[in-house]
């Protein structure tokens, strides 16, 4: 053994034992005669010394040592004169034997501390030095204890974990498939899977009444903080369960994680919400509710007054934010050009200001009263000293950018605790969603999500309105404005599986393409099922405080889909493109 202790490990009562210790140093530093080091490992931090009058040779291999030299130390256990409460092990000190040095080091690109000099770009290409770093260390360990809590759980729920292919067809219905030319097949691909959906709905008419995987997905997308080429899945389905009995397993799951992984006592039970009135309320299908500033509809209020931007609008909305009636002309203006921003894409900004002395200041004053304008704040829950900010446009666009000004406002304020946890279930969600552009409808989650048994009637019907009122069996977690999970009861039908493809105009041969397996398989006796499916890179994420997942993923890809430590993706051998019968139309 190369160590008898980790160097997170060692404590007063061990003081006098001769130890071994092995790793890193972080830092070697001379005080008069004397050299301290700092030898690190995954668990912690012990210094070591090496006193003035040690052995000649010792004194040598000390004056050689580098920042993240490996090596193995022996020593006794003293207890430090000087404490560091800083420290776990601060209280304790070896006064070192011998030295071995395991392994040199060149010196590394940037510090291996807490906070780094580094920046990503650099920290990213050398990744495995990045992840010797005590954040991202905390972050996998979460990481881990997360994965043992989930299968733990439904283990003693009696969920099966059952391994599905990676190498699938391709159904280009949701975001873009990952295809791998197959060699044996020439001039056919298969797909990696966005997701083991049609597999583990197989599974329930297989009889494996409770399947689970902890499962690595791919979609080819565009990607952003929460986004990654590859991630991973807590993906789970059930047969002979109706959404209520989905939703309190998986409420019990997490209920377990918050408290067995950090401590915390969740909501019980979780508050649940229409997507309909989270739309209203929050602008927002994943709605924060750690904080109010819920919008209003004032369009009743406020319309036929001459203000023809008003009056020429489908919606009016407004928010009113606490304390922000001091605003300046320079930062409403600054948030006004916010907004116009494409990523918002408003045209333009109200505000209402209720000044501490109750007097009202607008930038549409001239068109409305000082009554009108307080029946406007008052309708918003705006006190002396808020602000009330208006957009207005079509309905759900309006609300969406209303959403993301809450949003935005929240952040300014402090509003958004990373240590204060709001989950939410968002509930009755449309069916399908109208495409203007393609002439068609969408499935809201995916086609093989079930209408609510009360709107099968308006599902069976022709008429474009009453499919638009379909609402799904389905639901969505959400945490802190995040869509951490998402599931739904599934159809389980052959015939009402044909209707969803027929509304989707999906014609019965390109249906029985893609899908005919699954559609056969429904005809020999599939049970009522449902599930539904976490994005685990994200959970641990938030319950990390953090909103961005590469932390929590110990070899993720940056924003352009590549891995710049081992540079991929890349160019293959043209005698690879041979073989699979590939040719590129890339022009170099």
């Amino acid at each position: 053994m190369y160590r008898t202790h980790t160097c997170g490990q060692l404590r007063v009562e061990n003081v006098g034992q001769t130890v071994t210790l092995a790793g890193w140093v972080q830092k070697s530093r001379k005080l008069g005669g004397m050299t301290f080091i700092d030898l690190r490992d995954r668990y912690g931090i012990t210094q070591l010394v090496v006193e003035a009058d040690a052995d000649a040779a010792l004194v040598q291999t000390v004056s050689e040592l580098g920042r993240e030299y490996v090596i193995q130390a022996q020593g006794v256990v003293l207890e430090r004169q000087s404490k560091n409460p800083k420290m776990p092990t601060g209280d304790i000190e070896i006064k070192v034997d011998s030295i071995n040095i395991l392994n040199r080091s060149v010196t590394p690109p940037f510090t291996i501390e807490e906070n780094s000099d580094g920046g990503e770009d650099i920290r990213a290409k050398y990744r495995y030095l990045d992840l010797r770093r005590p954040p991202l260390q905390r972050a996998l360990a979460l990481r881990h204890r997360l994965a043992q809590e989930v299968r733990n759980y439904l283990d003693a729920q009696g969920f099966m974990e059952i391994e599905t292919p990676y190498l699938i067809k391709s159904t280009p219905e949701g975001a873009r498939d990952f295809v791998v030319p197959s060699r044996m097949n020439p001039g056919t691909f298969y797909a990696l899977p966005q997701s083991p959906q049609t597999f583990k709905q197989l599974l329930m008419v297989a009889g494996y009444d409770r399947y689970f995987q902890i499962v690595r997905c791919f979609r080819d997308e565009d990607l952003r903080a929460d986004r990654q080429p590859e991630f991973t899945q807590i993906d789970c389905e059930m047969s002979f369960v109706e959404q209520e009995d989905v939703l309190n397993t998986f409420e019990g799951m997490m209920r377990q994680m918050f408290k067995n992984a950090l401590g915390i006592d969740i909501a019980n039970p979780i508050p649940r919400m229409s997507w309909y009135d989270a739309m209203d309320n929050y602008g927002s299908d994943k709605p924060d509710i750690r904080f109010g500033m819920k919008i209003n509809d004032i369009t009743s209020l406020v319309q036929g007054s001459g203000f023809s931007v008003f009056d020429s609008s489908e919606y009016i909305g407004a928010i009113a934010v606490p304390g922000c009636a001091e605003y300046t002309r320079k930062q409403l203006d600054e948030l006004t050009e916010w907004v116009k921003r494409p990523q918002v894409g408003a045209k333009g900004l109200v505000y209402i200001k209720l000044a501490a002395d109750g007097s009202i200041k607008s930038s549409v004053d001239k068109f409305y009263t000082p009554e009108q304008l307080k029946a406007v704040a008052e309708a918003c829950g705006a006190s002396c000293g808020d602000l009330v900010l208006v957009l207005c446009g079509p309905r759900r666009k309006t609300q969406n950018q209303l959403g993301v000004l809450r949003i935005e406002m929240g952040n300014r304020l402090g509003l958004r605790k990373p240590d204060e946890f709001a989950p939410l279930w968002v509930v009755d969600f449309p069916l399908l969603e109208w495409s203007e552009e393609d002439g068609r409808f969408y499935a809201m989650h995916h086609p093989f999500t079930a209408p609510k048994p009360e709107h099968e009637k308006w599902f069976y019907s022709d008429k474009k309105e009453d499919l638009e009122r379909v609402c799904a069996n389905a639901y969505d977690f959400v945490l802190n404005g995040t869509e951490l999970g998402g599931g739904s009861i599934r159809i389980h039908n052959a015939d009402m599986q044909s209707r969803m493809f027929e509304v989707l105009g999906i014609s019965k041969e390109e249906a029985e393409y893609k899908f005919g397996f699954i559609i056969n398989a429904f005809k020999f006796g599939a049970p009522p099922h449902g599930g539904l499916a976490f994005g685990f890179d994200r959970v641990c994420a938030l319950f990390g405080g953090q909103e961005t997942i590469r932390d929590y993923i110990a070899f993720p890809k940056n924003n352009q889909g590549r891995d710049v430590m081992i540079d991929s993706p890349s160019h293959i051998d043209q005698s690879q493109m041979d073989e699979l019968f590939l040719a590129s139309t890339v022009k170099e």
